[in-house]
């Protein structure tokens, strides 16, 4: 079973005054639905946490709400949205790893996700502390509908190697 960061970290509530940014598909529901997704999470009975990536033009995002696309972007706000139940002490650090890593991999039967012998050298440094607000002009994507937009978090990712060459280091710009 496998859930949205969306879903696991924001409600309804955070749709505001229907902030576009929040509108996805499924839309966000009750404060009472995500956390009993978060203690399916820790229980083990969710096993896989998507980005739910989902970008959307500008044009398509500034429109009254029930007109406006559906979706937003997840995968540079992940790791530090993921973290945000690790630090409230709702979902342990390996559940959250494991929904992140082994279980996506073995779902799809590929071979990472692990860290053994004879696995891809796919690894993700990440700095569990680091206190930052996430600034939708920072992030890499095209696309800047993200709604963790102006949110504190704590925890970045540092530097991903994938096959064991680096395609990100948190302040450098890397080449491929």
């Amino acid at each position: 079973c496998g859930v949205s960061i969306n879903h696991l970290t924001l409600n309804e509530n955070d749709i505001g005054p229907y902030r576009t940014f929040f509108k996805l598909r499924p839309p966000l529901r009750a404060e009472e639905d995500r956390v009993a997704m978060v203690r399916a999470l820790a229980a083990g009975e969710i096993d896989v946490i998507v980005s739910s990536h989902d970008p959307q033009e500008t044009d398509e995002k500034r429109r009254p709400f029930a007109e406006a696309a559906d979706g937003a972007i997840g995968l540079e706000t992940l790791v530090p949205a993921a973290l945000r139940l690790f630090h409230a002490d709702e979902v342990g650090l390996m559940a959250l790893l494991r929904a992140l890593t082994i279980n996506p991999a073995k779902l799809l039967g590929l071979p990472g996700g692990r860290l053994e012998k004879g696995a891809p050298a796919d690894v993700t440094l990440i700095d569990l502390n680091t206190p930052w607000v996430v600034d939708r002009d920072e992030l890499r994507a095209r696309s800047k509908n993200a709604p963790l937009d102006e949110q504190k978090v704590q925890g970045r990712v540092l530097r991903t190697l994938v096959a064991g060459k680096t395609v990100y280091q948190y302040g450098v710009a890397i080449r491929t």
